[in-house]
Formats: C-alpha cells, sequence, structure tokens
C-alpha cells in the first residue's frame, strides 16, 4: 500500500527565535519511503539535524522574526496490515527488563505515575500480567475519557485526564502509559500520521495522532487507547516519555501557530 502524507506548518515570531522541530518520520520507517522526506522552509534559513537520546530525527532552526512556514510532502509504503495484537506477550519481570526500557517505567512531566498508582493497583493488580492487563487498561481508558478537540489542554497530565475525563489523543496515551507504568509495564508516548485508512472518514480536520507502545515478550508493540483497536498505516515520527519530549516545536522565545495543514491519504491504484 502507498500513503501520501505530509503538511503545511507556519509560526509567527517576534524577533530571531530558536526552535527546536521533531517533524520528521522516524529513522525505522525511513527505508519504506518511495519519495524524499525533507522539511523545507519558505525563507532563507540555515537548518541542522540531530538524533536525540530517544533516537528521534530532530532538527534546529532559528525562525527569524515574522510568518515561517514549514513543510513536507511524501510517498511510503505501507503493509496495509493492521497493528499486532499480540494476546500472547508476556511481561518482563523488572530484573529482566533491557537498561534502556526502564526509564519507560518512571514518572514524566505528563505521566504521573505517583497520583494513579493506588488507583492503577486497585483496578488492575487482579489482571493476568501480558497483553491482557494493557488491554484491560486501555478498555478503561477508552470508555473514560470522552474524545472532543474543544476540551485539549496542553497543560492535562494523565491525572487530569483522569479527572476531567476528556481530551484530545494524547490525554488518552498519556493516561494509558501512566497506568501501564503503575503496573510495571514499560510504555512510551508515540506520535506520528494517523490517516483514516479502512475506517470511517472522521469529520474532523487532518493531524498528526497519538498511541503508545509497550514493552513485552522482548520488544515494543504498538496501542491505541484512543480508537482501542487495530489500525492500518501509521507513520511514526517520535517516541520519548511523553508528550514533552516528541513537540513538534519547542520555541526558545515567543511564537504563534499561525497556520497547521496535515494530509495521510492512501493513494489508490488507478
Amino acid at each position: 500500500m502507498k500513503i501520501r502524507a505530509g503538511f503545511s506548518i507556519a509560526y509567527d515570531c517576534a524577533k530571531p527565535t530558536p526552535m527546536l522541530l521533531v517533524l520528521n518520520i522516524h529513522p525505522s520507517r525511513r527505508v519504506d519511503l518511495l519519495s524524499e522526506q525533507v522539511l523545507e522552509f519558505d525563507r532563507p534559513i540555515e537548518a541542522w539535524g540531530y538524533t536525540d537520546s530517544f533516537g528521534n530525527a530532530c532538527t534546529r532552526i532559528v525562525a527569524p522574526p515574522g510568518i515561517t512556514t514549514i513543510s513536507t510532502a511524501f510517498e511510503i509504503y505501507d503493509t496495509g496490515l493492521p497493528d499486532v495484537m499480540a494476546e500472547d506477550a508476556v511481561q518482563h519481570e523488572i530484573k529482566d527488563l533491557p537498561d534502556e526500557v526502564l526509564v519507560f517505567l518512571l514518572g514524566s512531566r505528563y505521566c504521573d505515575t505517583d497520583r494513579l498508582a493506588d488507583l492503577a493497583w486497585s483496578m488492575f493488580a487482579h489482571m493476568p500480567p501480558g497483553w491482557r492487563r494493557v488491554k484491560a487498561i486501555c478498555n478503561f481508558v477508552n470508555n473514560h475519557i470522552v474524545f472532543n478537540y474543544q476540551n485539549a489542554n496542553a497543560q492535562r497530565t494523565a491525572h487530569g485526564g483522569y479527572t476531567d475525563r476528556t481530551g484530545v489523543c494524547r490525554d488518552f496515551a498519556h493516561l494509558a502509559i501512566t497506568l501501564c507504568r503503575c503496573m510495571n509495564i514499560p510504555a512510551r508516548y508515540c506520535t506520528g500520521y494517523l490517516g483514516d485508512i479502512g475506517v470511517p472518514v472522521d469529520i474532523n480536520p487532518m493531524d498528526f495522532s497519538a498511541w503508545f507502545e509497550v514493552y513485552l515478550s522482548g520488544r515494543w508493540y504498538t496501542v491505541d487507547a484512543r480508537h482501542n483497536k487495530p489500525r492500518i498505516g501509521r507513520i511514526l515520527m517520535a517516541t520519548g516519555r511523553d508528550a514533552t519530549d516528541v513537540a513538534l516545536s519547542t520555541s526558545f522565545g515567543p511564537s504563534v501557530l499561525a497556520r497547521f495543514d496535515v494530509v495521510t491519504d492512501e493513494v489508490l491504484a488507478p
């Protein structure tokens, strides 16, 4: 299956503003590219790339005063297969986890495990460890939070999502990740493209999507508490502890989002 994806995002800065961008697809997906995926700027800007501590492809720029538009467009191959349902995946003892996975058991900026640990153990301790426990957590989060773009809040933590019971895809992911970590299941935040492929078209404007991955049976598995069913055509951009690590842009000075358009479509055969 072929997918055409990309975006056009504009920022308005009052003065020269250093920015960190996480807008490239993840290095693990570059082998699937059918065309180049490069960031383009509508103004002369020096940009240089680096790889962060989580293995994400990041970009540094200094945005000049005024409106700067950043865009990319590409085509990528996808298997067309839905997310794996690893019903036999087992949960590791903490002592058996790789060193680099341990950080995904800890609390973080938006995943306040200290505030949800008692709730998690009271609700999920009776569930068999492993995939069934992860699925139970996703079922709970999917039923507990009502999706509503109007109720997005960049300051909301997992505990806030639990108490507010409303939010967007990042709130579903943060709450599910936090409950998994409370139950000693390593979980990491993911962001990327997820088009309406194989499902009814969403009436809301296309956006980037947030989901998460859990570490079971020696590997990472994709899980999505918002949709709570296998989906087709995910294009991973970045992974991290929570939304802080994979923010599309981090500005070291005032900036205003002036435009935001995302495209993710299946390219149908003639």
